[in-house]
């Protein structure tokens, strides 16, 4: 038989009128009331129609997010969350792979009023996204950012306390000669790990072994690492500003017979989901996917349900794992 709304207001205690204000995303239900209803759809597996409440509220029920790429395992893990946090508060995501072309943009999300809201979730051109979406005054988040939009609500992770833990670590163990690895300089989130390896260095009064900006790719690591070995001048240790950049420095310290962490310390950034499969297994920064996606979508809902709160920008710390990839550096002669 058919749930009605009848039933999930049985099961959770509460009035009908309730029940439908949580469907319809109104700001009036208290927290926990709120989660009565959702877990009583949970459990009647409860599904209400989509047109008629869309037609009722003048709302889709649906959340547009926007990315450059699927093949990257942190903003996979990113979205994973943002989907599931949708989903537990009634919402679809729909997804738009985007190349900062803004035609595409405009016609993926934004015809006939397609979504309630949107989520930029590392944009490259976001100030085409922001100008659009402001227009037509559709609520938005911004996660992972490459510029700082003090009239939108955004959420960070700390970069630059990213770079300076993973530079701290490598002189903690006793290294002089640290090398560092970043991506372009259009990206800040580059910029502020730089920033943190520079700071880390200054403190500790040493000077890099040298600074190179390549793209967020294994050929970069590779070709940077291989030049080093060529001209016969190899750091002690690299603070890589991605694992991809890390993985490629790895591969051309291993083809060159240099044995890491043995002769060469490496350290990436992310904790995609080959730091830990490849061998040695690589010491890298892991980004908190999880914070990410979970405050992104409550700043986009809370957008949503009150049009004129403040924008917020959240910042969280990443976190140091520490595996085979790093050690002590080997005294000479050893």
């Amino acid at each position: 038989m058919k749930v009605s709304i009848m039933d999930v207001a049985k099961k959770s205690g509460l009035s009908v009128v309730t029940v439908s204000r949580v469907l319809n995303q109104s700001a009036s239900v208290r927290p926990k009331n709120r989660e009565k209803v959702l877990q009583a759809m949970r459990e009647l597996n409860y599904h209400p129609n989509a047109s008629a409440r869309s037609l009722a509220s003048g709302r889709t029920g649906i959340i547009g997010l926007t990315l450059t790429t699927l093949h990257d395992s942190v903003l996979d893990a990113i979205v994973k969350e943002v989907n599931e946090c949708l989903m537990d508060q009634g919402y679809f995501l729909a997804l738009s792979i985007s190349q900062g072309d803004e035609e595409a943009f405009r016609r993926s999300m934004f015809q006939e009023d397609r979504v309630d809201g949107v989520i930029l979730l590392s944009p490259m051109n976001a100030d085409l996204y922001v100008m659009e979406l402001k227009k037509r005054k559709i609520p938005f988040v911004i996660l992972d950012s490459q510029e700082r939009y003090p009239a939108a609500s955004m959420v960070f992770v700390n970069n630059f306390k990213g770079g300076y833990d993973a530079t701290r670590h490598l002189i903690g163990l006793g290294h002089r000669e640290i090398a560092f690895i970043g991506g372009p300089k259009s990206f800040l989130s580059s910029r502020e790990r730089e920033r943190g390896f520079l700071a880390a260095l200054a403190e500790a009064g040493l000077t890099p072994f040298g600074v190179e900006r390549r793209e967020f790719d294994i050929p970069s690591g590779y070709s940077a690492a291989s030049e080093w070995i060529a001209a016969g001048r190899l750091p002690t240790a690299l603070f890589a500003a991605d694992d991809f950049i890390a993985l490629g420095a790895m591969d051309a310290c291993k083809n060159a017979g240099i044995r890491v962490p043995d002769e060469i310390s490496i350290v990436g950034f992310d904790d995609q989901v080959y730091a830990s499969e490849f061998r040695p297994r690589l010491t890298t920064v892991r980004q908190p996917f999880e914070n990410i996606g979970k405050h992104g979508v409550d700043l986009l809902l809370k957008r949503i349900r009150e049009p004129g709160s403040r924008q917020v920008t959240l910042e969280f710390d990443p976190e140091l794992i520490e595996r085979e990839s790093t050690a002590a550096p080997r005294s000479p002669g050893a």
